[in-house]
């Protein structure tokens, strides 16, 4: 079966407050683009094109006005609430129905990607026929992530929520390449200590019968979160640098639907005469030009 995406983009944002007191964090800008922008186009590059989009019931009219259907990009947007964010993996729960048994991929919504050969490590883990694929990266302070530990053949071992004292470095992204069962897996999980469905402990069920792939992100790629003020203001920064400095867009659902053959020239032109005021618009135009 094809495999399905799905972007989790509910939540309080509270670690935002009084930023998103009135608007979702997902909406909120990374440089140039809407914070969600990013995530759906990983979702693309993975080469998937189906995609349930899980949001609150208040913020869910505002995100159907920005993204629409999804057909500007070649895409299919299925609407799904959450009521109350009750932990990662009730995002399967809610998104049963729409997955119906296929293969799917979630993205958080606040995760930024990049990195040459990116599209490559995306469609190798897509090509997995079952099981699941999730992403390690390096990181400074893995005490604040799940972290997964390796035994000496590079093999994941365990995979720890926040641990006192980390079994390694690398902690795993807000990226899930899973294969049918999540949803079953997802309902039989009991709630932790703080009262939410843990997306580790679907994992762990993963690696206890040796289906997880943890593949590590080198030193060439760049994984942020946006939880943070501080954070949110390095992604931007790191965004208009790459931008400035490269001239190429990073996070563009329009481009990416363009060089996916996705969208016509026709649409691409429609897209660019769209955001014709702004810079945006010219990088479209550009793009048309080459």
């Amino acid at each position: 079966m094809t495999r399905k995406g799905i972007v989790l983009a509910g939540g309080t944002g509270s670690r935002l407050w009084p930023i998103t007191l009135g608007v979702s964090k997902q909406l909120l800008p990374i440089y140039d683009k809407p914070m969600i922008y990013y995530p759906i186009s990983v979702l693309m590059l993975a080469g998937i094109r189906d995609i349930a989009i899980i949001t609150t019931p208040e913020d869910q009219p505002q995100f159907q006005r920005l993204l629409g259907d999804g057909r500007q990009w070649g895409l299919s947007f299925t609407w799904i609430v959450q009521e109350k964010p009750e932990g990662l993996a009730q995002a399967y729960l809610l998104a049963r129905d729409f997955l119906a048994g296929a293969p799917s991929a979630m993205v958080l919504g606040d995760n930024i990607f990049f990195g040459h050969g990116l599209p490559e490590m995306l469609k190798r883990a897509d090509q997995q026929p079952s099981g699941g694929t999730v992403f390690g990266y390096h990181v400074s302070d893995p005490e604040r992530y799940g972290v997964a530990a390796f035994d000496a053949h590079g093999r994941v071992t365990q995979i720890v929520e926040k641990p006192k004292v980390p079994p390694s470095s690398f902690a795993i992204t807000g990226l899930y390449f899973l294969d049918g069962r999540a949803p079953e897996i997802a309902a039989r999980i009991t709630p932790s200590l703080r009262g939410e469905l843990e997306i580790v402990d679907v994992l762990e069920h993963y690696r206890a019968e040796g289906s997880l792939e943890v593949e590590r992100m080198g030193r060439g790629f760049a994984w942020l979160d946006t939880g943070t003020p501080g954070s949110l203001l390095d992604a931007g920064n790191f965004v208009r640098t790459l931008q400035e400095r490269q001239g190429m867009q990073v996070g563009s659902p329009d481009e990416v639907a363009f060089r996916q053959g996705w969208i016509d020239r026709a649409g691409m032109a429609e897209r660019a005469r769209l955001h014709g005021r702004g810079g945006y618009g010219a990088y479209l135009e550009a793009v048309l030009r080459e």
